[in-house]
């Protein structure tokens, strides 16, 4: 293995841990504050960082930027994504909130028919079935476990429009560096989350505060490093490490909440995991047959 692929491999590892713990602040911070307060500055944060480093060109190239449009769209998916999934962290333990939101790539599978005009063989099919089979044990609608209440349904929604906004995020990120888009996402984020902020707002403590700045900053970093590392390395090889932030998920729950979560969600965690493991074999594999 190459410098460039380790490397590559590392930064992708490093940003989904940096995604959980921003998870796991967000679930802390909205028990007491609203969820467009933290986004609110949690995006001047990673504004500000944005500005700082590229000063001028960078927010003249923004607004200039060919996938400005895109970008807002994206945004706008991405903003309903996160305000069902952080209302759910109220009520949710984080590796139930993490286990349902690994319905998205799933989804993203489906989606890449029709939006993306993808070939999609069947076992990618196969671990769309693998999927849901995943989500519906985790959450057992039937049962006695983790009921399809509000919260669930929420974070389920959140999958959804997630999975909706990945599928744009395919089609524009290879058209603008990183930087770019890191400061039109966070500036959208400012304006909207503004408006909402001015009638919702809380006062809150220095520690609120500094975790929502810190959240911030943890973010940055993690989108940072998320998109370096794909330039670094082949997708196929870094996509099964986005399943490692279940595990973070797990551990930081644990320690932080002391959640145990039920038998069933470990399973269902399993199932969605192996629906992915599908995928990608299925992709690399596939390539190879065809090739020879």
């Amino acid at each position: 293995m190459n410098t460039s692929v380790l490397s590559g491999i590392l930064l992708t590892i490093f940003s989904y841990f940096l995604f959980t713990l921003q998870d796991a602040s967000v679930k802390w911070l909205v028990v007491a504050l609203p969820v467009w307060q933290i986004l609110f500055v949690r995006s001047v944060t990673i504004f500000t960082i944005c500005a700082v480093i590229g000063r001028g060109p960078l927010l003249r190239r923004s607004l200039h930027s060919p996938v400005l449009k895109p970008m807002i769209l994206r945004n706008l998916l991405l903003l309903a994504a996160w305000l069902s999934y952080y209302t759910a962290a109220r009520d949710l333990g984080l590796a139930e909130l993490t286990t349902l939101y690994y319905a998205a790539p799933i989804l993203i599978t489906i989606l890449a028919v029709p939006i993306l005009k993808e070939d999609v063989p069947p076992l990618r099919w196969i671990a769309v079935l693998v999927g849901f089979a995943g989500v519906l044990v985790a959450t057992d609608p039937f049962g006695t476990g983790m009921k399809l209440s509000l919260p669930v349904w929420l974070a389920l929604q959140a999958a959804v429009f997630w999975a909706f906004s990945t599928v744009l995020l395919r089609k524009t990120a290879m058209q603008e560096v990183t930087m770019v888009q890191m400061t039109i996402s966070s500036g959208f984020f400012i304006l909207f989350t503004g408006a909402a902020v001015v009638v919702t707002w809380v006062p809150p403590s220095l520690a609120d505060v500094a975790l929502m700045v810190g959240t911030g900053v943890v973010a940055g970093i993690a989108q940072y490093a998320l998109f370096e590392g794909m330039r670094r390395a082949p997708v196929s090889v870094l996509a099964p490490f986005e399943y490692s932030s279940l595990i973070w998920a797990f551990g930081l729950g644990f320690l932080i909440w002391g959640d145990i979560p039920a038998t069933r969600v470990f399973a269902g965690a399993a199932l969605i995991f192996s629906a992915g493991m599908i995928i990608i074999l299925g992709e690399r594999f596939g390539r190879r047959l065809t090739a020879g």
